[in-house]
């Protein structure tokens, strides 16, 4: 696994907290609690991007907004897509 410098959220300036609040803020409840924390208590992916704030939350508010609540889509539909889709690229999910 490769080793990625990330910046803590204790350490967070004001940009990069803002940045990681407004990516939050997007998703569905469920997401509030990481699957597999680091120990900063983020998770790795987000993590991640914290040395460049923009490409954070814009990277992960893309995924915000394909979640909405108000799109003809169930949550349970899209879990759906994401597992199949996880698989066919062997990713872990």
């Amino acid at each position: 696994m490769t080793w990625i410098r990330t910046i803590p959220e204790a350490e967070a300036d004001d940009r990069l907290r803002q940045a990681m609040a407004a990516q939050r803020s997007l998703y569905p409840i469920e997401y509030a609690t990481p699957a597999t924390p680091t120990s900063s208590g983020a998770q790795g992916i987000v993590a991640s991007h914290s040395l460049i704030p923009d490409a954070l939350f814009h990277s992960f508010a893309a995924f915000g907004a394909m979640m909405a609540p108000d799109l003809p889509l169930e949550r349970r539909q899209h879990e759906m897509i994401a597992s199949v889709v996880s698989t066919i690229n062997r990713c872990q999910y």
